[in-house]
């Protein structure tokens, strides 16, 4: 199944990828190194602690490897707008009970950071969204009840 992705957020992994590959692989490889140096491996925590290290970082690797393989990436830049919301959009909603303005940007499940309101195309909030139209309310079903959202505005940024 395609793992959609925008242009940023496959860049961002692969620089973690290239991280990870060199400096990060090269740091344990050297950690491991001078842990054995220290003698008996079955006693010797340091040694334990960055077989683990390097674990990790080897599972990470494979991971961000597959979900580049499996990545659609999608430049919403070349997108023309048409009020439409689609992935990778910049939708400002407006809430109708409160009328507090959010900005949220749709993007792919890696790159989801709701602090840099980033919300993955798989949330209540984007599903909620995805293939409506600008000035639409919509309603975004949570777990503290309904909530209704009107939808000012479109970006593809």
């Amino acid at each position: 199944m395609p793992n959609p992705m925008t242009v940023n957020g496959a860049e961002s992994l692969r620089e973690e990828l290239a991280h990870r590959k060199g400096a990060l692989r090269q740091e344990i490889t050297e950690a491991i190194a001078e842990a054995r140096a220290h003698g008996d491996l079955k006693e010797n925590a340091v040694y334990h602690a960055a077989r683990e290290q390097q674990s990790f970082n080897e599972g990470r690797i494979q991971e961000i490897e597959s979900r580049l393989a499996d990545a659609q990436i999608i430049d919403v830049s070349k997108i023309a707008p048409t009020g439409k919301v689609i992935f990778g959009s910049t939708v400002t909603l407006i809430d109708c009970d409160s009328d507090e303005t959010t900005r949220y940007h749709i993007v792919g499940e890696d790159e989801a950071d709701l602090k840099q309101n980033k919300i993955s195309v798989m949330s209540p909030i984007a599903r909620a969204l995805i293939g409506k139209m600008e000035d639409d309310v919509v309603t975004v079903v949570t777990p503290g009840g309904d909530r209704e959202y009107e939808i000012s505005g479109v970006e593809h940024l």
